[in-house]
């Protein structure tokens, strides 16, 4: 999404463009993104330490990306051989401290001596040299990237079901990239059909001259390539008319129990008979295959078959089973061997409540740090940690139809709440965004902090009285003169992040705690006992002694509410706990 963002803005006229963009879009380089957009649009002046210095910077705007530009530099300014160049170029490359310090004064007198570079623009240059090491480039290595990522933005935009169903096909071991990838064909207009045993293959496919992808039955769990080959080839033959004749038709042998059960539960046979049915008659259905098939290889079906024209067949009567499954057992099922839901999705009878009683997940971004908020969706995985006090908390992570979240579930509520939070609950989650780092800077990775947590089961569904009007978004905080954009936390999270229009909000305040006496041990215990029960995102800090001439900022962090900083009071006295 950041990357995307920032194309915008760039506008690339020339391939250079996109080979720059990959080697400034990463943490440390980032910095410099805004300053090559401005000059490269003329909003900034492009200028150079040394006219010599041209030759290497011009198709960069100036801005230092590349080692090899620093190869370039090195020869044209300083009088480096190719393989001095190459040298130093290993050690920005590799981070070697001892060559760079050695090769400092060379790469000095070289410039002054051979181009009459000012010594003290050349010290300025050197540092920049420095910290350049921390994130420098190969220029290669970043061509290589660009061009493969001009070639598939052109596939997609030109060639989109082709494109998006060879993307699958390629992650298709991988449940959470196949997640996003859907979820992108559904924002291009492209239609994902569950698997069929008369329309699928091995991979996934585009459906002709259709904006449909069909599941490619590889993919679904517990059905591997072999079991695919033998379906293909047993369609050779035509499509299969019924359940009785893929029977008849596909081998026991490679086509096993667990492959069957695989294939109808994620709706591979949903043409020709209900799920339930299927799943209820499933041994009837594998013994009937056996035996024909057997039947067939020791010649018996062959002999009586080909005695008397039009002979009656052995067939296998499906009974109706006596207990349905629900569409909310179904669509679990896809989630479990498809790793998504693909025939609809469990949320879709809660439009209208989340509607009007949250704010979907594609609007929790980081300019709404620190609002209060209501989100809602489905439970779909929970990580449980024990604080150093012993009690639980837990990092939820949940979707709606629109996007996905993480809420933080501290130990106060998960004591209230925790037992409910499980794969597939429906929940209604209010609290406050955040969307800081461990450092209180502003960053793309947003969370909500909850304070409640409600279980949105049927009853409450059936029992809702919708009042027409939709929950409103929090105002995005007012940008201030000074603000900065948030803070990258990595490609990891900048591939999962929403775009945004993002404003630095005011800072967290800090939790002070003045310990008059620091040796008394039995203080500093309950101090810990308490804090560590009320965690949360306000730092802490111990000013120590009865000057208060020392401060030690402490590794957690903590919900200043009103129960902490009440007992903080009991243990230390009015004036010894300060929240500013």
């Amino acid at each position: 999404t950041g990357m995307k963002r920032y194309l915008r803005e760039l506008k690339p006229t020339v391939f250079e463009d996109i080979v720059a963009m990959v080697a400034l879009y990463r943490p440390g380089p980032m910095q410099f993104i805004d300053e090559f957009i401005k000059r490269k649009h003329g909003l900034s002046e492009i200028t150079y330490m040394h006219p010599k210095m041209e030759n290497a910077l011009e198709n960069t705007y100036g801005v230092l990306v590349y080692q090899e530009q620093v190869m370039q530099i090195s020869k044209d300014l300083a009088g480096f051989t190719g393989g001095e160049a190459d040298t130093l170029r290993k050690a920005i490359g590799k981070k070697l401290v001892d060559v760079m310090a050695k090769m400092k004064q060379r790469f000095i007198d070289g410039a002054v001596e051979s181009s009459g570079a000012n010594r003290q623009d050349m010290e300025v240059f050197w540092k920049q040299l420095e910290d350049f090491a921390a994130y420098c480039f190969n220029k290669s290595h970043a061509a290589c990237y660009g061009l493969i990522s001009y070639w598939t933005a052109y596939l997609k935009a030109h060639y989109p079901e082709a494109f998006m169903a060879a993307l699958m096909t390629s992650d298709q071991d991988d449940i959470e990239r196949l997640a996003i990838e859907i979820s992108e064909c559904k924002h291009m207009g492209i239609t994902v059909l569950s698997p069929d045993v008369n329309e699928s293959f091995v991979e996934f496919a585009v459906v002709p001259d259709k904006k449909e992808i069909r599941f490619g039955m590889a993919a679904v769990k517990g059905v591997g390539v072999s079991v695919v080959e033998e379906i293909l080839r047993a369609r050779e033959d035509g499509k299969f008319a019924s359940v009785e004749d893929f029977a008849k038709r596909v081998s026991t042998s490679k086509v096993n129990k667990k492959a069957w059960d695989s294939l109808i539960k994620t709706g591979a046979f949903d043409t020709m008979a209900d799920r339930s049915d299927l799943l209820f008659n499933l041994e009837t259905i594998q013994g009937y295959a056996s035996k024909l098939q057997k039947e067939a290889l020791s010649g018996q079906t062959d002999l009586f078959g080909g005695m008397v024209e039009g002979l009656a067949q052995p067939t296998v009567n499906l009974q109706e089973a006596p207990v349905k499954h629900t569409n909310k057992e179904r669509l679990t099922w896809e989630r479990e061997l498809l790793g998504l839901y693909i025939s609809a999705h469990p949320l879709d009878n809660y439009d209208t409540y989340f509607e009007e009683q949250t704010v979907p997940l594609t609007e929790l971004k980081s300019d709404i740090d620190g609002r209060p908020i209501t989100i809602g969706g489905i439970v779909t995985s929970m990580r449980t940690i024990v604080t150093k006090s012993g009690s639980k908390m837990a990092f939820v992570k949940i979707e709606d139809k629109t996007n996905e979240a993480e809420v933080i579930v501290f130990p106060n509520l998960y004591e209230q709440i925790g037992g409910s939070l499980i794969q597939d609950a429906v929940i209604r989650a209010s609290g406050k965004v955040n969307a800081r780092d461990r450092d209180g800077n502003v960053t793309a990775d947003v969370k909500l902090i909850a304070d409640d947590i409600q279980l949105v089961d049927d009853e409450e569904l059936r029992n809702y009285e919708s009042h027409g009007a939709k929950m409103s978004r929090p105002k995005a905080r007012k940008l201030p003169a000074n603000a900065k954009k948030p803070k990258s936390t990595g490609l990891a999270t900048e591939k999962k992040a929403e775009s945004y229009t993002v404003i630095t909000s005011e800072p967290l305040k800090k939790l002070y705690i003045h310990i008059k006496d620091p040796d008394d041990q039995q203080t500093l215990t309950n101090i810990k006992e308490a804090c560590g029960e009320f965690l949360g995102i306000c730092d802490v800090v111990l000013v120590l002694g009865a000057d208060k001439k020392s401060a030690i900022k402490m590794p957690f962090r903590v919900d200043p509410n009103d129960a902490l900083v009440g007992r903080l009071v009991k243990i230390l006295g009015e004036d010894a706990v300060a929240l500013k």
